[in-house]
Parts: structure tokens; sequence; C-alpha cells
């Protein structure tokens, strides 16, 4: 069962690390080229779609898997094993912590700002996010690249 679940964990946080590096190398980007009065109501469609069951689910199951797989008894899991899990538990759980605590209040923030300027909404949002998404992107990506060193371990 341990090791089922720290494939799980593998997977899911593979997944997330795609997610995350596609909307750092692709999506933001090319919103980046878009006038204030495109970036805005794009950006606020893209925070309306993403929060959906399927995300959700991989946004829950990064930090589930992980510690399920320590919390699981496993007869072959020695000490680096369950070191590379917590790390990546760790990593995944500060991802979170950051999304919850700066990119999710930017978003709303964004949302509740349909009577204001574009440019001036703008101005207080991409930059802040994308600098929690550069952290959040490499927290994740550290987080997968740790658990899968646990499952080679």
């Amino acid at each position: 069962m341990a090791t089922l679940l720290l494939a799980l964990a593998v997977i899911s946080a593979g997944l997330y690390a795609g997610f995350m590096l596609i909307f750092q190398i692709g999506i933001m980007p090319a919103l980046a080229r878009l006038s204030d009065d495109q970036f805005v109501p794009a950006m606020r469609r893209i925070n309306e779609e993403v929060p959906r069951a399927v995300f959700l689910a991989v946004f829950l199951a990064v930090v589930v898997f992980p510690a399920a797989a320590l919390a699981v008894p496993g007869e072959d899991r020695s000490d680096t094993r369950m070191w590379l899990i917590v790390a990546g538990l760790v990593c995944a759980v500060l991802n979170h912590l950051i999304t919850i605590a700066g990119n999710i209040p930017l978003n709303n923030a964004l949302a509740s700002s349909e009577s204001e300027p574009d440019s001036e909404v703008r101005a207080a949002f991409e930059g802040r996010w994308n600098q929690l998404h550069r952290i959040r992107t490499a927290l994740i990506v550290v987080s997968f690249a740790l658990l899968a060193g646990a499952s080679l371990a």
C-alpha cells in the first residue's frame, strides 16, 4: 500500500508541477503581451475556470498522497526514502500556503475590481502574482523531484 501511495504522490505532484510550469513558461508570458483591457478580463476568466473539480482533486492529492505514504507502514522504507517523502511533502505544503495566502487573495481582488481601471488593476495584480507563482512553481517542481527520488530510493 505504501508503494502505491508513493506512486500516486509522484503522479499527482508531476501533474501539478506540469500545470504550474505551463502557467510559468507559456500562459503568463502570453498574457503579458496583452493590453490591460485584454489581460484583466482574460485573467479573470482563467481564475473562474481553474478551480474546478479536477484541479482541486490534484491540488489536494499533492498533499494527501505523500502524507498517506508516510502514515502507512512500508516494509522496505529506508530512512532516505522517508526523508525524501517528508521533504517533498514540505515543499507541497509550502506551495499550498503561498497559493492560499498569496495568489488566491490576489485572484479574489482581481475578481472584485470590475469598477476600477484595468491599468490600475493589472499593476496591483500581475507583478506580485507572478512573483508568488515563480516561488510556488519551484516548490512543486522540487516536490516532484524529491518524491520521484523517494520512489527510486
